[in-house]
């Protein structure tokens, strides 16, 4: 599986356009982590354990968050925003902000 974390919008909009999208492989991941991951993308993917948010927020300088996962030639799209992010969006994209930073 390949999740791939695009950022739009914000008060640090300028940073971000020059930043590339973060992309975690499960392939390049220990077991352990990469079975974590799987269980986040689940619980964040709307009908499952987790729900998508509201919709876009009307926050001047909100963040959107774009998460793509890529599995068995499927790709899922996942979207959110600061202001209508759910628990299980938030630790999803919480979790990968932090395993980018470490690599």
């Amino acid at each position: 599986m390949k999740v791939t974390l695009a950022r739009h919008g914000g008060l640090a909009a300028a940073i971000h356009l020059r930043r590339p999208p973060t992309v975690v492989d499960t392939d390049a991941l220990p077991d352990s982590a990469a079975a974590e991951l799987a269980g986040l993308v689940a619980a964040a993917v709307p009908g499952t354990a987790g729900e998508e948010g509201a919709g876009p927020g009307r926050a001047r300088d909100a963040m959107s968050y774009t998460v793509t996962v890529e599995e068995g030639g499927r790709s899922t799209e996942l979207t959110q925003s600061d202001t209508t992010m759910s628990p299980e969006f938030a630790a999803l994209l919480s979790w990968l902000e932090k395993h980018s930073a470490a690599q």
